[in-house]
Parts: C-alpha cells; sequence; structure tokens
C-alpha cells in the first residue's frame, strides 16, 4: 500500500524503535513459521489455507517501515524469522546486511511476474534472486467526482492550487508525498537530489496551506471516506477499491504527470529455523490463488504481481483494481525516490518543517 508502512526510517529513529520493537518470542517449532510482515498478510483469508494445506501455524508480526524492521531483527535472535515482506526498494539494502537467504528462482513464477514489477535490479543481485515481487499499486490522488471536478484531478500541480483550500488531505509519509511534488515540478523521482529540495520544500508549504489535514492511513482513509475531505493526496487504489463498494462517488487517478508505484516484495530470511516451509509460503503467496487473496486483504487492496491471478479475481474485484488499465498506468508511474542517507535526513526535515507550519 502504499507504502504507508514503508519509512526509511535513518539510523538514529531506528534506534529509537529498538526497545519497543524488540522481539522477545522463541525460535520456531518445526509447525510454525514466524513472518515479519505487513498488515495485508495478517488477513486469516489469506493465511488459513496455507496453514490448512501444510499443517503449520503461521505467526505473524506487523510493522511499519524499513527502519522499525530493522530494530526488530536487530533485537532477534538467529531464527527467529523465517519470512519477510519488505519494500522492494529496500530490498538491497537488506541483501547488503546479509539478512535474506537466496531465492531459487527455478521454483517460482517468476515469468508470471509483470515484467515492469519483476524489479530485478533490486530484488536479485550478481544474478541470484533474494526477493520476489508480490503486491503493487499507486500514490496518487484519491477524490469524490461527485464534489471536485474531475479533470482537475488530472494536473498534479492541483496539490498546491487554492481552488480546494480546505477540502484536502495529505497522507503523511514523506517519500510518496515529495515524489509526487517532484514529479508535479518535472522532475524524475530516479534523479531526485539535493538541488531540488529547495523548490519540493516550497510546494510542500504551499500544499500545507491549502490543506484540511495531514494523517496517517486510517485518518486519511476516514477523512475522505466521511465527507471531512474531498481530495486524499497520495491516496490511490489502495484507499478506493474498498470504500468505492460503499461510495461509488470515490475515485482515483494517475495525473497526466504520472504518480508513485509502490511494489512489496517478500523473502525468505537467512538462517530461517523452518526454511523449507519458508520458501512454501513464498511460493503460496507467489501463486494466482494467493495472489488473488492478498490483493484482496482486508487491510488494503493491491494489483497483484502474478498476472494469473486475473484468472482468479472476480470482474468485479478487477475492475475496482483497474486491471485493463494497468499497462497505461505502468508506462506513466515512476518508483518511490530512493534517497541516500544525506537526502534522506533533508527530506524528512523538509517534511517535518512543512508539519510544523
Amino acid at each position: 500500500m502504499p507504502c504507508f508502512r514503508l519509512s526509511r526510517a535513518p539510523a538514529r529513529v531506528a534506534a529509537a524503535l529498538a526497545a519497543a520493537a524488540a522481539f522477545a518470542g522463541p525460535a520456531l517449532a518445526e509447525g510454525e513459521l514466524n513472518a515479519l510482515i505487513w498488515c495485508d498478510h495478517a488477513d486469516p483469508a489469506l493465511l488459513e489455507p496455507f496453514e490448512k494445506a501444510h499443517d503449520v501455524k503461521v505467526n505473524v508480526k506487523e510493522y511499519e517501515g524499513t527502519g522499525a524492521a530493522l530494530a526488530i531483527l536487530d533485537q532477534s535472535r538467529p531464527g527467529d524469522w523465517d519470512v519477510m515482506v519488505v519494500d522492494g526498494v529496500d530490498v538491497p539494502r537488506l541483501v547488503g546486511l546479509d539478512l535474506l537467504a537466496p531465492l531459487p528462482a527455478e521454483a517460482l513464477p517468476m515469468d508470471d511476474i509483470f515484467p515492469e514489477v519483476r524489479m530485478e535490479d533490486s530484488n536479485a543481485a550478481d544474478g541470484t534472486f533474494y526477493a520476489a515481487t508480490e503486491k503493487f499499486g499507486y500514490n496518487t490522488i484519491s477524490y469524490n467526482k461527485a464534489k471536485v471536478d474531475p479533470e482537475d484531478m488530472k494536473d498534479l500541480t492541483m496539490m498546491w492550487s487554492d481552488k480546494y483550500a480546505g477540502r484536502i488531505a495529505i497522507y503523511d509519509y514523506y517519500l510518496p508525498i515529495e515524489g509526487l511534488v517532484a514529479l508535479g515540478l518535472g522532475i524524475p523521482t530516479a534523479e531526485l537530489s539535493s538541488a531540488d529540495m529547495p523548490a519540493i520544500r516550497d510546494k510542500l508549504f504551499e500544499m500545507k496551506k491549502v490543506a484540511r489535514s495531514v494523517g496517517e492511513v486510517v485518518s486519511s482513509q476516514t477523512a475522505l471516506a466521511t465527507g471531512e475531505v474531498d481530495i486524499l493526496i497520495g491516496g490511490g487504489e489502495w484507499v478506493t477499491a474498498v470504500l468505492a463498494q460503499e461510495n461509488p462517488d470515490l475515485d482515483w487517478v494517475v495525473p497526466e504527470q504520472g504518480a508513485l508505484r509502490w511494489a512489496q516484495s517478500i523473502a525468505v530470511m537467512k538462517g530461517a529455523a523452518n526454511p523449507e516451509m519458508a520458501l512454501e509460503f513464498v511460493k503460496y503467496i507467489l501463486s494466482p490463488e494467493g495472489q488473488a487473496r492478498l490483493a484482496t486483504s482486508s487491510c488494503y487492496w493491491g494489483m497483484p504481481a502474478n498476472a494469473k491471478a486475473g484468472e482468479v479475481l472476480t470482474p468485479e474485484q478487477k475492475t475496482a483494481l483497474r486491471w485493463d488499465d494497468q499497462p497505461a498506468y505502468l508506462a506513466n508511474t515512476q518508483l518511490y525516490p530512493v534517497p541516500d542517507e544525506d537526502l534522506d535526513i533533508e527530506m524528512q526535515d523538509a517534511w517535518t518543517e512543512m508539519l510544523q507550519q
């Protein structure tokens, strides 16, 4: 989802999280699997079919942000974790820390993954896969089409226009929002640099002036669903796919300048206590059936990475996910910025200043 869980917290933040995030559970028994996950993987509708098929109990721990995950791992013992879900752009970070085990690509449906989200440049290193993309989606503009002009939503510069002042919520996550600002300014996310930050900072301040609120996932969704606001900057299918069932006026769009694409990956941990079952879990998650359940998880919806999931999803689910529009969306979206530590600090500082306005 967004990647509302994907904070790239620097070491100073991760260290502060460590004490609260420590895992004190025992190493796994043979009939158990421990998974460090995002909330969409905690859905019983996803886990129970695997548990029954393999006579195993999947123990899950939810986290938000790669920094928080690293803090948990730092406080864990070898073998405490078998599988992990992580932001696709952060996989190289974990590989560099020697935390992930190689994946046997020949045992996984790699050829069925949409080529645009296979992300071999981050999921693989030196020709070896360490993770596989399992789900993706977009941080863009969600809105109530009965309350705003849908044509206005096709232009990212509306984010700082005063036309809808007081009717806008901003999703509280600096990476995708500053990435959207960059796109609105004509800056590709892969080329974002420190030299761009003054212009991005100025636009963030302009956005804050016209926004009614800046909030995390639940409060942002609630503000749009209840009509407190008519526009959510940073939203997408992960917000409206479920809400639109109750309010069909809720919609989302990929603007002409593009949008941000999030992608989450699943990996087996190096030194996993139950590596064979961990691989079976990865295979299940990447199967058409597992993908369909993950795509429509009760926590948030998103596009399955495996194209064959379309054979399992219902027509209504595919419509909500904009299945037929994906080629155009993939062609007109960019990945999250991947800043180095210095730029990451600059981006977070600009975000903090904006929040304090």
